[in-house]
């Protein structure tokens, strides 16, 4: 498709500026438009299943909940990531813009490098330590197949193995082949790994149930109860919203290209509440056979993977994983800092060539030593991840709240001083002002142990936090614009 058909041309009167204004961040003609319900649906049937998610799903197990309150506290947070992704699709859809372009609306054209720089830097981060869970599972297929490939495995490399880079690179380099086709290789690749993820995980999830004679354990040997299994319930659904804290924020930068409202609706509907119970019930399945055929609970899917004795099952149900923990990646961790390094260096960047920088950023940072340091992923990650629901709230109260999703796009490309979105010098203070005590907040909820009771809620307490505290400072009438280094308030339109 050319760039007359994807992109809209943005009439500013001659204002809009290089530096904002790219194809890449350009908003998407209507006309152009190919992702249909079964689209949005494939990005959930992808991201829900990855092996990461059904870490943490086990780990409710482990934790003592049982089949019905795993079962409960995903069907709360169904309900709950539903309604938010579907408010963060409608925006993408009626702008068509990315995301670091949408945050422009709320942080100003120069300020929307904040949320987007943040956003970014989780994703390649996560990009990196990803691709080396994938690149775990591969090389453990290989030395299955050619056992003589384990003296490969014996050595250290900046941490390392010499089987573990070869993996990895070849891993790194399908990601960047595939993004360097751009958004719509992309939807092509997730067309074709959803079926096979929900097929490969079904039928792990038979094989297993065979396996221990048609039953499961419903829980641990000792299930949490009352009071305790409510708030583990609660918790666990708040976690889950937290996990996709980042896709709330970026939704647009796949829902710009969504045909209608009604596609983004059904896609979701099946997508997240039908698809995520049905991901409860995998997980219920695999963990619970396990349980009652030896007491273990497992850590991960691939546990189960590795026990499968026929080599050619083997091989097929490692592939499917590797091929779903790379359809993750694109959606997650790849096109966000994408588009944000895009919006940093518009004037020299494009969709590949910010993929292949943040291929690179993901490779040097030796992920495997960040993901192998609890300190790092708990602090450092965890502590920008508690970031995005303050994020999420300004952009959000800002949007739906003040502006009642009523958006001048051309003026998001434009640097001049009347630009609505100009604010203070490309700053709107005020978002800048309600969104650093929120974050403040969230990351010390999160982080300080002694309000570990409540860190599951960080994101939400950050998010409505931000949100009440910028619908107080922010008033639509008057907003603040910046004229010969003057600062005025104008009536709104």
């Amino acid at each position: 498709m050319t760039a007359v058909d994807e992109r809209a041309s943005v009439d500013t009167s001659g204002t809009a500026s290089s530096g904002l204004y790219t194809y890449d961040l350009a908003p998407t003609k209507k006309e152009g438009r190919r992702w249909g319900a079964y689209n949005v649906f494939t990005l959930w049937a992808n991201d829900v299943h990855s092996l990461g998610n059904y870490a943490f799903a086990i780990g409710l197990f482990a934790l003592g909940l049982n089949v019905w309150g795993i079962l409960a506290a995903f069907a709360l947070a169904s309900v709950l990531l539903f309604l938010l992704l579907t408010l963060s699709g409608f925006m993408g859809h009626k702008t068509g813009v990315p995301f670091p372009v949408m945050s422009r609306i709320a942080f100003g054209v120069n300020g929307a490098k904040i949320p987007a720089g943040v956003r970014g830097a989780v994703a390649i981060a996560w990009f990196g330590i990803q691709t080396y869970l994938a690149s775990s599972v591969l090389s453990t297929l290989l030395t299955a197949m050619f056992p003589s490939l384990r003296a490969l495995d014996t050595n250290s490399v900046l941490g390392q193995s010499t089987l573990g880079w070869i993996t990895f690179l070849a891993l790194w380099a399908l990601q960047v082949v595939i993004v360097s086709y751009g958004m719509q290789m992309i939807r092509r690749y997730m067309a074709f790994a959803a079926p096979t993820t929900l097929i490969t995980m079904c039928a792990l999830a038979a094989w297993m149930f065979f396996r221990a004679d048609g039953s499961i354990s419903w829980s641990t040997d000792t299930p949490l109860t009352g009071g305790a299994m409510w708030l583990q319930i609660l918790q666990g659904a708040a976690l889950w919203v937290v996990v996709y804290g980042t896709f709330v924020l970026n939704f647009c930068d796949f829902t710009r290209s969504a045909k209608s409202r009604g596609a983004i609706v059904r896609g979701n509907v099946i997508g997240i509440p039908v698809n995520m119970l049905f991901f409860a019930v995998i997980v219920a399945v695999l963990s619970g056979a396990q349980f009652k055929l030896d007491g273990r609970v497992i850590t991960s899917p691939t546990d189960i993977v590795r026990t499968v004795p026929n080599m050619f099952l083997l091989a097929v149900a490692s592939l499917a994983l590797i091929a779903l923990t790379v359809a993750v990646n694109l959606l997650a961790n790849f096109v966000a800092p994408i588009y944000a390094l895009v919006n940093f260096f518009p004037r020299t960047l494009n969709f590949r060539r910010a993929g292949l920088v943040s291929a690179v950023l993901g490779l040097v940072i030796l992920p495997w030593n960040l993901y192998d340091n609890p300190v790092v992923v708990n602090y450092f990650l965890g502590g920008l991840g508690a970031l995005l629901g303050p994020l999420f709230g300004v952009i959000m109260a800002d949007y739906w709240l003040l502006r009642r999703a009523r958006i001048n796009v051309p003026d998001l490309y434009t640097e001049d001083a009347q630009g609505e979105y100009h604010y203070r010098r490309g700053y709107n203070p005020r978002a800048v002002a309600a969104f650093a005590p929120s974050a403040a907040a969230a990351v010390v909820i999160a982080l300080v142990p002694a309000f570990g009771a409540v860190a599951g809620f960080s994101w939400f307490i950050g998010a409505l936090l931000a949100a009440a505290l910028y619908a107080l400072i922010a008033d639509r009438a008057t907003p603040i614009r910046d004229v010969d280094g003057e600062s005025i308030a104008v009536a709104a339109e």
